[in-house]
């Protein structure tokens, strides 16, 4: 089954940096674009980056542009974002989705990874 697990949230201080990693399993993960979406505490998901099956086309939110990277290694069926000079208002819950460009997906997702901003 498909199986998405997201790791590397913690607790930073504002400007810092962390890098998410999901280990995806139970499906050709090079054959499809990936996602990450965010969710704070009491708001909806929101939709921040996603990047093709070969890893040639990214696409970002414009609140992470410049801040964020994503990235993926078809070879470990893994995909990560590195996250730059992180803001307060960037603490949330991390999910890795199967699929979407742009939009929150609607299909598979992992449980998440929490990261907090805050001194």
């Amino acid at each position: 089954q498909v199986q998405l697990v997201e790791s590397g949230g913690g607790l930073v201080q504002p400007g810092g940096s962390l890098r998410l990693s999901c280990a995806a399993s139970g499906f050709t993960f090079s054959s499809y674009h990936m996602s990450w979406v965010r969710q704070a505490p009491g708001s909806g998901p929101e939709w921040v980056s996603s990047i093709s099956a070969n890893g040639g086309s990214t696409l970002y939110a414009d609140f992470v542009k410049g801040r964020f990277t994503i990235s993926r290694e078809n070879a470990k069926n893994t995909l990560y974002l590195q996250m730059y000079s992180l803001k307060p208002e960037d603490t949330a819950l991390y999910y890795c989705a199967r699929d979407g460009w742009g939009v929150v997906p609607r299909g598979y997702r992992g449980q998440g990874t929490q990261v907090t901003v805050s001194s």
